[in-house]
């Protein structure tokens, strides 16, 4: 059976909902540890090895928020999926934040859903893991029970979407991340972000997502999701595809098509091997142009024209290459000659509200 010989931790306090689950998933023949609170869950986790750990967020007790960054901390590499209510947006965000490799929202209208994100969580490559016929439970339970809340209301769109961005600069052991964005709606068009993926590799990556509504919040929100997936599967020895950029944004561009948003995204997508500072780029759209910045200002670094993800007639994203040399510094940049200025004035102050700036912005990687 699909399932067979998977051992899972399910933690959630409402019986009904955790009998019909552990039901489905036993027919399926998994091997499920039914836990009712998050302290329940914890003691169970920490006394047994599970292949995967389903947790509702909202439980008496110990919330499911330091539930999961407890077990990371006990155990990093057991995936886990999440389970919330869409008034807890804030809290499915930050359990993303804190190493949650999937998450549904409730009411889950169908349980193969659960079987879908169990299985793309534990298998190395999404052909092996998914029909990619099927609706993936990720964008499209997502999308129907918050896009509608999030396309009435701008300020709560602008919420979501502001605690996904980190911070004006991001310190990582041996390489630092600067960025400015500039907006002038409730939400903004652009994102960013950045993650150490182990101790050789740092990533980051700017997108500009068409058009520009309230529905960038949550394209963002499933941006981050798709990409913290593909680190979780790094990290758990099953997939190279985060340190590639050329198949991350095939992977991208295959799961924003199937998001049903309507929404295509230019996206510039780097990675940099500290071990010889070879960067690996790659790029879908025109939105940005990729930079080595030294003491002589700017220079381009050249990529082929590509089309935004999301197009249905896209193919594929143009690539390039380059080796940094001591004192560069790699940038990416929307094409505004104020923010080119701006770049080389090291102005750096993260997301900013300021109608008189055209919006985007730059971000930039330094060695220390």
């Amino acid at each position: 059976m699909a399932l067979k010989e998977l051992t899972i931790l399910f933690v959630e306090d409402d019986p009904v909902f955790r009998k019909l689950v552990t039901s489905y998933l036993e027919s399926r023949g998994a091997d499920v540890t039914e836990a009712e609170n998050g302290e329940q869950g914890l003691i169970s986790f920490k006394s047994q090895q599970f292949d995967i750990v389903i947790a509702d967020l909202s439980m008496p007790k110990l919330g499911g928020l330091d539930m999961l960054e407890a077990m990371n901390q006990h155990s990093p590499s057991t995936p886990s999926i999440i389970i919330s209510g869409n008034q807890a947006m804030s809290d499915v965000i930050e359990a993303l934040r804190r190493g949650a490799s999937d998450y549904l929202v409730k009411p889950v209208s169908d349980l193969y859903l659960i079987e879908n994100s169990i299985r793309e969580c534990l298998n190395s490559s999404l052909e092996e893991s998914l029909n990619l016929d099927d609706q993936e439970s990720l964008s499209y339970l997502e999308l129907n029970e918050n896009l509608a809340l999030l396309e009435q209301s701008s300020e709560a769109a602008k919420s979501v979407q502001q605690q996904l961005f980190p911070p004006s600069r991001v310190e990582y052991s041996d390489v630092v991340i600067d960025y400015s964005l500039f907006n002038t709606d409730e939400v903004s068009a652009h994102f960013i972000d950045t993650a150490m993926i182990d101790e050789k590799h740092v990533m980051m990556y700017m997108a500009h997502f068409h058009p520009h509504d309230n529905r960038a919040a949550f394209a963002s929100v499933l941006l981050k999701s798709f990409v913290n997936h593909k680190l979780k599967l790094f990290r758990n020895g099953v997939s190279q595809v985060v340190i590639d950029p050329f198949n991350m944004l095939v992977y991208l561009n295959d799961r924003m098509t199937k998001s049903g948003l309507g929404i295509v995204v230019d996206m510039t997508y780097i990675v940099v091997d500290l071990t010889n500072y070879r960067a690996s780029i790659a790029k879908a759209g025109n939105e940005f142009r990729c930079y080595l910045k030294n003491s002589e200002g700017l220079s381009p670094i050249a990529l082929a024209d590509s089309l935004q993800l999301g197009m249905a007639n896209w193919s594929k994203p143009s690539v390039q290459f380059r080796t940094l040399l001591f004192g560069e510094k790699l940038c990416i940049s929307t094409l505004v000659s104020e923010h080119k200025q701006l770049l080389l004035d090291n102005q750096f102050h993260g997301l900013i509200h300021q109608p008189e700036t055209e919006p985007g912005g730059y971000m930039q990687l330094s060695l220390k």
